[in-house]
């Protein structure tokens, strides 16, 4: 029986101290409420750990962990085509690079502020250590808005972002890459722009570079194929397939493309994608030749699609989206966009699992939903980290000089998807939350983290 109380005392003041870091969070993060919400699905998770290792209390290490190492913020001015001036907000969240030099990506979007940022940059600190590449946590953007801008406007724009970011940015300090917004071409603009202001080339001072120039093959599909990778993993275990299943995936991005690639590579019909405007609705499945033309080279809206395919239906509004049943959901659009009621309507519609492409896109309630329900999740810090796995790669690649194969990065990108769905399914059976891998990988990420922050002292 002392015993027993012994064990109980241990885990009221493991919650005690996760409860007072999260109010000072908020406390001294007033309003940031994306911040807010990441840090409380992390340490929520993190109660058993502390309890069982109290070492990370005495360190400090959640008082540290939550705080960024360095949060930069700058004004970007720029002239538009009509020679008006224009001024945005740069940021640049150096979050923690206890495991090796910051990295994540960059997103241009009007919705980027600090909370956005930071939220971002917390979550990229346990997803890099999950890969198991030697990578720090960071990341950054502005709330420039690159949709209807001219090349031009666009060239111009980054080229400003660019003279105020390098002064924080290198190959062995800080290498960011796309998101929302940043895709190859925003990158090679700022690319140009650091070689012009440092000299020399610096490969590896940005990943997603065109191949041509640095870049990795394997790079534009590795977070969508990733995503498709750990949701195998996840269904294989319960004795379920791609094959044969139905599939919703949100967004038309990057990342939702390659996933529909995937996903139909390996036998299963995807029946919508999205952009912000809408959602179109394919019976037949999405044919992915026409998404990937009219998003990366026509750079026009989904809409577009139902006039090559008549049978398709386009939909205005794409929150509807997730009212389609399915086997399988993929969202890859953006943050808390599957909320407790999309969430009890995907259920309702069957879905047997949830693969999470973009970051955080499901709130806190829906994934109780989930869990639940039975439906396996894969949580986003896991499930899509297959892109900034393959950033490292990219950067490996840049310091030797030398190119891998599209089948090498590809088969390096799957064994690391499979390490990781396998480490965040022992941690979470190792700390009493068996099948859960929100706890799973969030503690799998942490301890690595966390150990390598204890032995490198009070920095």
């Amino acid at each position: 029986m002392a015993h027993g109380s012994a064990l109980e005392q241990v885990e009221v003041t493991a919650n005690k101290y996760i409860q007072n870091v999260y109010e000072a969070v908020v406390k001294r993060n007033p309003y940031e409420i994306e911040f807010h919400q990441a840090v409380k699905e992390i340490l929520e998770s993190l109660v058993p750990v502390i309890a069982k290792h109290p070492k990370y209390m005495q360190h400090g290490i959640l008082d540290r962990i939550v705080e960024p190492e360095r949060l930069i913020t700058f004004r970007v001015p720029w002239v538009n085509d009509q020679g008006a001036v224009q001024v945005n907000r740069g940021f640049r969240v150096q979050f923690n690079s206890v495991l090796g030099p910051y990295k994540g990506g960059l997103r241009f979007h009007p919705s980027v502020n600090a909370s956005i940022i930071k939220f971002l940059g917390f979550e990229q600190i346990f997803k890099n250590a999950l890969t198991g590449q030697p990578i720090g946590g960071g990341k950054g953007g502005s709330d420039f808005d690159p949709k209807g801008k001219s090349e031009g406007e666009i060239m111009r724009f980054t080229q400003s972002f660019m003279t105020e970011l390098y002064k924080y940015i290198g190959p062995d300090t800080d290498v960011p890459a796309g998101d929302i917004g940043v895709g190859a071409r925003e990158i090679g603009y700022m690319f140009g722009q650091y070689k012009r202001i440092r000299g020399g080339n610096e490969a590896g001072v940005l990943t997603g570079k065109g191949i041509g120039y640095g870049g990795s093959l394997g790079r534009t599909e590795a977070t969508g194929y990733g995503t498709v990778y750990f949701v195998n993993e996840m269904l294989q275990s319960k004795g379920l397939h791609f094959e044969g299943s139905t599939v919703v995936i949100s967004g038309s991005g990057n990342v939702a493309i390659y996933a529909i690639q995937k996903a139909t590579q390996l036998g299963a019909k995807v029946l919508a994608c999205s952009d912000s405007n809408g959602y179109v609705y394919d019976v037949d499945g999405i044919k992915f030749d026409t998404v990937k033309r009219l998003k990366e080279v026509e750079r026009k809206r989904i809409s577009e699609y139902v006039k090559e395919h008549p049978d398709a239906v386009y939909v205005e509004g794409c929150e509807n989206i997730w009212s389609i049943p399915c086997d399988i959901a993929l969202p890859c659009a953006t943050q808390n966009e599957i909320d407790e009621q999309a969430a009890i309507t995907l259920v309702a519609g069957g879905v047997k699992a949830i693969g999470e492409g973009a970051n955080m896109p499901s709130t806190l309630e829906a994934i109780d939903v989930f869990h639940k329900a039975n439906v396996l999740f894969g949580p986003a810090k896991a499930a899509n980290a297959g892109g900034v796995a393959v950033s490292a790669l990219e950067m490996a690649q840049n310091s030797m000089r030398y190119s891998w194969t599209f089948e090498e990065v590809d088969a390096k990108l799957h064994d690391i998807m499979k390490n990781i769905y396998t480490s965040s399914v022992n941690a979470a059976a190792e700390y009493g939350h068996p099948g859960n891998l929100v706890v799973g990988a969030n503690i799998a990420g942490f301890t690595k983290v966390a150990d390598a922050m204890i032995a490198q002292g009070v920095i």
